[in-house]
C-alpha cells in the first residue's frame, strides 16, 4: 500500500475587507489540525488568499493588481510556508499570480514536505466574460483578469505517487482529467470558488450546483482510475454566496469524505494510491482500449459543427 493521508481544507468566506494576514492565520490553523490528524498533504481552495475578486468590475488595473501575488512564497505567504516546513506538510495552494513580465494567471502550486516547490499549474478553462454584463445577476470576470493557462496539464512525482492539479471550472471538462490520466496520474487535487446561483440561469440554484460539482469530479475519478480531491471556498462573501461541498473521491468514483458546512472545515482521509491500479489495468487500460484514430475532432475542433441537413 502507498497511503497518502490528505486533508481537504475547505475555507469559509473571505470578505473583501479581510487582510491577507488574517486569512493566513486561518489557513495555518487548518494546517495545524491537519498535522494533528496525521495528514501528509493539505489542499486549499482556488484563490485561497482573498475574496473571489472576479465578481467585482474594476476599471483601474492598479486596484486589480492588489489581489495578485508577485512571488511565491512572498511577504504575504511566508508564515504559511514556514508552518508547512515545521509540520512537514505538503501543500496545494491556489492564488492569483502576477508574473514579472505582467501576465496574470489563476494559479495553483504543489509543494513537498519541506515546503519546496514541486510544480505549478495555471487555470486553462476560464469561465465568465471580459466586460461588465448588465444581463447577469452578478459578474464573473475571470476572462477579464486572467489569461488562459500556458503550462498545460502536467503531473508531478511526490509523496511516492503521481499528482496533478486543476482549478475550479477545469473540473467540468473531461479533457482535464484525461490528459493527466494519460500521464498515469494517481491523484488530482483542485480548488474551486463556485457561486451558489448561475448568473445566467437563476433557476439553477445550490442543489443543482452541488450535484454538478460532485458529478464531474466523480466521473473524472472513475474514468481515469484516480483519486480526486476537490476543495471549496464557501459561504457568503460580501453578499455573494458560494457553495461548499468539498469532497474526496476514490478511484471507483465514490465519495469517501464530504464537507457538512460552508465554513472552515477539514476533511481527512487515508488515500491508498495503489487503489488506482485495478482500473488502470482493466476497463481503463488506455493502451489496450483507446481508439485515437476516431478522436481527431477533440483536438482539431473547438465549437460544434452540425451534420448536413437531410
Amino acid at each position: 500500500m502507498r497511503v497518502v493521508t490528505v486533508a481537504a481544507a475547505q475555507m469559509g468566506p473571505i470578505q473583501k475587507s479581510d487582510s491577507r494576514a488574517a486569512v493566513i492565520e486561518r489557513m495555518v490553523r487548518l494546517m495545524e489540525a491537519a498535522k494533528a490528524a496525521g495528514a501528509d498533504l493539505i489542499v486549499y481552495p482556488e484563490l485561497a488568499l482573498t475574496t473571489f475578486f472576479p465578481r467585482w468590475y474594476m476599471p483601474d488595473w492598479t486596484e486589480v493588481d492588489t489581489w495578485f501575488e508577485r512571488e511565491m512564497p512572498g511577504p504575504n505567504t511566508a508564515a504559511l510556508f514556514e508552518a508547512a516546513r515545521q509540520h512537514e506538510m505538503a501543500m496545494y495552494l491556489g492564488y492569483a499570480e502576477l508574473t514579472t513580465d505582467h501576465h496574470r494567471f489563476n494559479t495553483a502550486i504543489l509543494t513537498d514536505k519541506t515546503a519546496s516547490l514541486v510544480g505549478k499549474y495555471r487555470k486553462i478553462h476560464l469561465p465568465g466574460h471580459v466586460d461588465y454584463d448588465t444581463e447577469r445577476t452578478h459578474q464573473h470576470l475571470e476572462k477579464r483578469y486572467f489569461e488562459p493557462g500556458d503550462l498545460g496539464f502536467p503531473v508531478f512525482r511526490m509523496l511516492g505517487g503521481i499528482f496533478g492539479m486543476a482549478i475550479c471550472n477545469d473540473r467540468r471538462w473531461p479533457e482535464t482529467y484525461r490528459v493527466m490520466g494519460l500521464q498515469g496520474v494517481e491523484m488530482v487535487v483542485l480548488g474551486y470558488n463556485t457561486p451558489s446561483v448561475n448568473s445566467q440561469k437563476n433557476a439553477e440554484g445550490p442543489q443543482q450546483r452541488y450535484f454538478h460539482s460532485e458529478l464531474v469530479m466523480q466521473a473524472g475519478a472513475y474514468q481515469n482510475s484516480c483519486w480526486v480531491v476537490g476543495v471549496a471556498k464557501a459561504g457568503v462573501e460580501d453578499g455573494h454566496p458560494l457553495i461548499g461541498g468539498s469532497i474526496i473521491v476514490n478511484p471507483d468514483g465514490e465519495i469517501v469524505a464530504k464537507a457538512a458546512t460552508e465554513g472552515d472545515e477539514l476533511l481527512v482521509h487515508a488515500c491508498d494510491l495503489d487503489a488506482t491500479k485495478f482500473g488502470k489495468a482493466t476497463i481503463f487500460d488506455f493502451a489496450r482500449h483507446r481508439r485515437i484514430e476516431h478522436y481527431s475532432r477533440i483536438t482539431s475542433q473547438t465549437g460544434v459543427i452540425l451534420p448536413p441537413e437531410a
